[in-house]
């Protein structure tokens, strides 16, 4: 890879190197970091922290062997006495926007769109399942673990793709995509849904990042199929969904609404634009009753395994294959909420993160099933964010550099941000009724 290195760093990147060289980082230059990111590569010492009744922190460095390491920043909830909620913005924001007064803590959420193309983004960023305050803003194409919240309470499990939805007050079911047999004309009166989740992100060569994402416009649309007919449902706050296009044959952009609904000719023969769309059940859960949630990835376990349907091209480099990056856990156990960032620097030698099978065996030294534990979003969006003694903490990806979109820029270090985020998790003081 070449990188642009200045003869004189600017005074942005002077400041860059004071606040690395203050967290204990020694950075030659801002810019050398896009290839080499070894500075990184510091064991952190034991920490133990109550951040808040009920919200412990732990930090330590852990062996992998032959030299290797990572660090694994550990948050644990007592539901009985913290909460945590999934937050959700399709304009993004970094994790450390979320702390206030009384969200003392933060994690990184689970995986959404991520593209170097700014001019061509999904109105839905989310990769299937999305609740944001009550409202189910984006619709699963496949089976995948959540967390989600229903009747304030917290559970993790398998949310399957199909349930039920009205147009116009018509009732009809409908079903993920990339589900088996999911194809409208196999069960009548059944829909099919698409989304951002059936994208294919594709990787170009680029000379000073290594490479470039992006989706080619041209082909990212619903399958041609003359039987069939596909509506756009786009949401806005207030207005609800609503059918915003209508696509004769197929061909509608994945990207222009929350997600597409496929129905058979005679099916929507008397649909128009404008149609309200109310969704009523996902995998039998009246949707009233949700709070808050997101599609999150496969369990550790399976990963491992290999067992990751549904997380494919929409993610681009498979990142649940044999090689170590960093990730972030989610868990849930009785009363306890657990999360942790296993961290890890891409452009360094004995920090780069864990494997899915290293992921399995730190699990089980924690006392934790791995088929219980599940990936939420990793690499450069690993990270975890608190307050202590009224001071803003970060963890992980400090290595994290904005990459430049012109020639005349350089990179800018980004490790105390991060990555802009679509979901989070806020974590704050306050007694939940119980978990699931």
């Amino acid at each position: 890879m070449n990188t642009l290195v200045s003869e004189l760093p600017s005074e942005e990147d002077r400041q860059a190197m004071a606040a690395l060289r203050a967290l204990g980082y020694r950075v030659p230059d801002i810019q050398s970091l896009a290839g080499d990111q070894c500075a990184f590569a510091v064991r952190v010492p034991e920490r133990r922290l109550a951040i808040a009744p009920g919200i412990r922190f732990h930090a330590t460095a852990v062996e992998l062997g032959e030299g290797c390491f990572t660090n694994a920043f550990t948050l644990r909830l007592d539901l009985e006495q913290a909460q945590a909620q999934a937050v959700t913005a399709a304009g993004g924001f970094h994790l450390r926007d979320l702390l206030t007064d009384t969200t003392v803590a933060a994690v990184s959420g689970s995986f959404s769109f991520i593209s170097d193309d700014p001019s061509y983004q999904p109105a839905e960023p989310y990769l299937d399942f999305c609740c944001r305050t009550g409202q189910v803003t984006s619709l699963p194409t496949a089976s995948k673990p959540a967390f989600l919240t229903h009747h304030g309470h917290a559970a993790i499990g398998r949310l399957k793709a199909s349930g039920s939805l009205t147009i116009q007050g018509r009732p009809y079911r409908w079903a993920g995509s990339k589900e088996p047999g999911s194809d409208a004309r196999r069960e009548p009166g059944a829909l099919t849904v698409f989304g951002a989740a059936n994208c294919r992100v594709r990787y170009t060569d680029e000379p000073r990042t290594g490479f470039l994402r992006d989706v080619d416009p041209s082909t990212n649309t619903t399958p041609i199929d003359p039987t069939a007919v596909d509506l756009v449902v786009s949401w806005t706050p207030g207005d609800g969904h609503r059918v915003t296009a209508i696509h004769q044959g197929g061909g509608a952009d994945l990207f222009a609404g929350n997600f597409v609904l496929r129905a058979g000719r005679a099916q929507a023969a008397h649909l128009r634009v404008g149609a309200t769309v109310e969704i009523t059940q996902i995998d039998g859960l009246d949707v009233r009753d949700l709070d808050h949630g997101l599609s999150i990835g496969p369990s550790v376990a399976d990963a491992a395994a290999g067992r990751c349907h549904g997380y494919d091209q929409c993610l681009g480099t498979d990142p649940f294959r044999d090689t170590r990056y960093a990730r972030t856990l989610i868990a849930l156990h009785a009363r306890e909420l657990w999360f942790q960032v296993l961290d890890g620097a891409p452009k360094s030698k004995t920090f780069r993160g864990v494997t899915p099978a290293e992921t399995v065996e730190l699990c089980a030294r924690e006392g934790l099933d791995p088929q219980h534990v599940y990936h939420l979003d990793g690499g450069a969006s690993s990270k975890v964010a608190f307050t202590t003694g009224g001071t803003a903490e970060v963890a992980g990806s400090m290595h994290y550099l904005q990459w430049p979109r012109s020639s005349r820029e350089h990179f800018r270090w980004q490790g105390l941000d991060g990555r802009v985020l679509r979901s989070a998790f806020a974590i704050s003081t306050g007694r939940r009724k119980g978990t699931r």
